[in-house]
């Protein structure tokens, strides 16, 4: 019998080389984790808990649950379709927890209140100026519900009870269905908001179609400059290159009101077609507060981000390619169509997506330039945080935004391959 006797190879500590090996590889991947885990912490810290904040809050509705635990308790045993009020017990609970409450935690809640129905702060207020009197004079109320009718006739009202069940549970979608002009009837079943209440579907409509246009056009004005660019010699391309990059190197505030100076009736432009003729003194273009100014001032902001992607790719197809389907009888508008442009692709869907991606969330521009009229989702994300100081809104509708923004990337994945994305 043949006997084969392998001997492990060793290196020169005696260890074997497998494991040699293995230690080498184990110690070089704990190093590359260490220079990365700064990095991982920075986007932990500034991206992944922002934005896990603003999913919560979206759904939060545990504040007011606190501050009128014992009310809300009572009321779920409320049965609407008997009683057009809620029962003694409804009323008690809330006297008691607006007299011995806590007064910030109540003052803090109002805020809440009034984003169900309009009142809420002026009938809680005058209702704590009655109790108060009534706490002071140390007879208590034969009646809850008549005390309470009593110091504001409001709480006769049904429709202020109806507004209370919109947060009676800790966590509650009110929030994302405000943001689809929607909201809860009595009976918590999803219904339109009133006709003056509804901003939000017509602004998200004008957001996508003022973000598609822009995309369409910054494709139409950057395409030949970006082809013009990789057609040129390299000293002649570097110079005009800088005309691209200039915007850059100006502050975003300066150009949008240039803009404003630009389109206004009696701005430079207009004033440039009625030298010319082309308009009458009194038949001056409102350009500027409207849509129309929305859209030329994100276009030209907006350009060099599809320019650039065109150009990376557009220098690296060989011009050979158009002469050999030229010799070979395609005519040269064919040979552009059916050899060109399909090799520009990545180039158009690289800058496609990342100026829609960002038309899709301005702000200062549209706000500045598009008046009423142009106005988009933005305007209501930044008014609501820091007017209406209605946080759970403003992250509803950044949640939203941000899932339209997943959808439609998974299916630009889907259709054309996030792989033919090319930046460079």
């Amino acid at each position: 019998m043949e006997v084969i006797i392998t001997e492990q190879i060793l290196t020169t500590d005696g260890i074997p080389l497998k494991e040699s090996l293995k230690k080498a590889e184990r110690n070089n991947k704990i190093r590359a984790f260490f220079l990365v885990f700064p990095l991982l912490i920075f986007i932990i810290i500034t991206f992944v808990v922002p934005i896990g904040d603003m999913m919560l809050r979206s759904v939060d509705d545990s504040q007011i649950n606190t501050v009128y635990e014992k009310t809300f308790e009572e009321y779920k045993k409320w049965d609407k379709s008997k009683d057009e009020l809620p029962p003694e017990s409804v009323y008690k609970a809330l006297f008691l927890e607006i007299a011995y409450g806590d007064k910030l935690q109540l003052g803090r809640a109002l805020t809440r209140m009034n984003y169900s129905k309009s009142g809420w702060k002026s009938l809680i207020k005058k209702t704590q100026r009655g109790i108060k009197k009534i706490v002071k004079s140390g007879e208590e109320p034969l009646s809850y519900k008549q005390t309470l009718i009593d110091i504001n006739e409001n709480w006769a009202d049904p429709t202020f009870w109806y507004a209370m069940g919109q947060m009676i549970n800790k966590q509650t979608s009110i929030y994302y269905w405000n943001a689809i002009d929607r909201t809860f009837d009595q009976d918590q079943n999803v219904v339109m908001q009133n006709e003056d209440r509804r901003v939000y579907v017509s602004t998200w409509i004008k957001t996508f179609k003022v973000s598609i246009y822009v995309t369409f056009f910054c494709l139409l004005l950057g395409f030949p400059v970006a082809h013009l660019l990789a057609s040129l010699p390299l000293r002649y391309s570097n110079i005009l290159m800088i005309f691209v990059l200039l915007p850059f190197w100006t502050s975003l505030l300066v150009r949008t009101t240039a803009w404003i100076v630009m389109l206004q009736q009696n701005g430079v432009i207009n004033d440039v077609l009625v030298w010319l003729g082309i308009l009458s003194d009194d038949g001056r273009i409102q350009m500027v507060y409207n849509q129309t100014g929305t859209i030329i001032a994100m276009t030209q902001i907006l350009l060099p981000f599809m320019i650039l992607p065109l150009y990376s790719v557009m220098k690296v197809i060989p011009k050979s390619h158009m002469r050999a389907a030229q010799n070979l009888g395609a005519k040269p508008t064919i040979a552009f169509i059916r050899v060109y442009l399909p090799q520009t692709i990545p180039g158009m869907s690289a800058g496609g997506l990342l100026v829609f991606v960002l038309a899709i969330g301005y702000f200062i521009t549209p706000e500045l330039v598009g008046g009423k009229d142009g106005q988009l989702i933005g305007h209501w994300i930044a008014y609501h945080l820091k007017t209406t100081l209605n946080w759970g809104l403003c992250s509803a509708l950044g949640a939203i935004l941000l899932g339209i923004m997943l959808i439609l990337y998974w299916l630009y994945n889907k259709i054309v391959g996030i792989d033919n994305i090319k930046l460079g």
